[in-house]
């Protein structure tokens, strides 16, 4: 299909490269185009009208003009820099994991606006929330819905009935929860406790104006981040390489899980 010859439109950018002596190959996200790949002619020049317009995460209006085999980007304007994500180097590893994630469920040319907007709020969120930890496990949550991963924290899927309040196991091949009684036994599945159950639960049934202030022992959030960042990687068939290195980033600024949460409510709060 020939692509539109000239698009005017919002964008996030979600990879750089070097491209030539001064340009720059651009993965742009778009709320009506998908993802589109586009050169920034001259962007790395001091002197270019583009520069400080198309860094990594910024929110941009751009013009996009069809070339011989890719888009080339004629006038950019930031709509949103989130400068915090430069100047914090663990809000920047939380966003580069947000956007690694939704580059690798998402196809080029696929428009999707519900998922650019869940990208921007993403990066606000990440700019300004100090509950990090429970900001990204929501955007996993909502976004694999998006896509069409949504796994079950409901039903069981051995006997499709409801989940108890009781521990349970995590079946990331099979998309979700097992009971008791149809998990033991099987191989390469999780355990999952009855709180950290609950917290997925809440996350994922609930807006995140309803979650962002929550308090959780430091004990749940790292049990859920392993049972889903474990699903993702099952589903994608491979692991997310800005995982590891976030992992580093808290290790090295001494971010615990403890660090990151704020004394609001707490998971035996939550409704299953």
């Amino acid at each position: 299909m020939a692509r539109t010859r000239t698009i005017r439109t919002e964008t996030i950018v979600l990879r750089h490269q070097v491209f030539g002596e001064a340009d720059r190959l651009l993965t742009l996200l778009t709320p009506n185009h998908g993802k589109v790949r586009a050169i920034a002619k001259g962007v790395r020049r001091p002197s270019s009208r583009k520069t400080g317009h198309l860094d990594l995460y910024m929110r941009s209006d751009v013009l996009l003009v069809s070339g011989r085999n890719l888009y080339v980007i004629t006038q950019a304007q930031t709509i949103d820099a989130y400068r915090q994500l430069r100047e914090d180097l663990v809000r920047s590893s939380y966003a580069s994991c947000s956007i690694e994630l939704l580059d690798s469920f998402t196809p080029d040319g696929e428009p999707n606006i519900d998922l650019y907007y869940l990208l921007g709020k993403m990066l606000s969120r990440v700019s300004a929330s100090d509950n990090l930890s429970i900001v990204m496990r929501h955007y996993e949550l909502h976004l694999l819905a998006m896509v069409g991963f949504r796994p079950e924290l409901e039903f069981c899927l051995g006997d499709n009935k409801p989940i108890q309040p009781e521990n349970q196991y995590f079946d990331a091949l099979a998309g979700g929860v097992l009971c008791p009684n149809c998990g033991v036994g099987r191989r390469n599945i999780l355990p999952v406790s009855v709180d950290a159950l609950k917290l997925m639960r809440f996350l994922q049934r609930n807006k995140y104006s309803s979650v962002k202030n929550l308090s959780v022992r430091s004990r749940i959030l790292a049990e859920i981040e392993n049972v889903q960042l474990h699903y993702i990687s099952v589903q994608l068939e491979r692991q997310l390489k800005s995982v590891d290195f976030l992992d580093r980033v808290r290790r090295l600024n001494n971010v615990s899980f403890d660090n990151i949460t704020r004394a609001v409510g707490a998971v035996n709060g939550f409704d299953q």
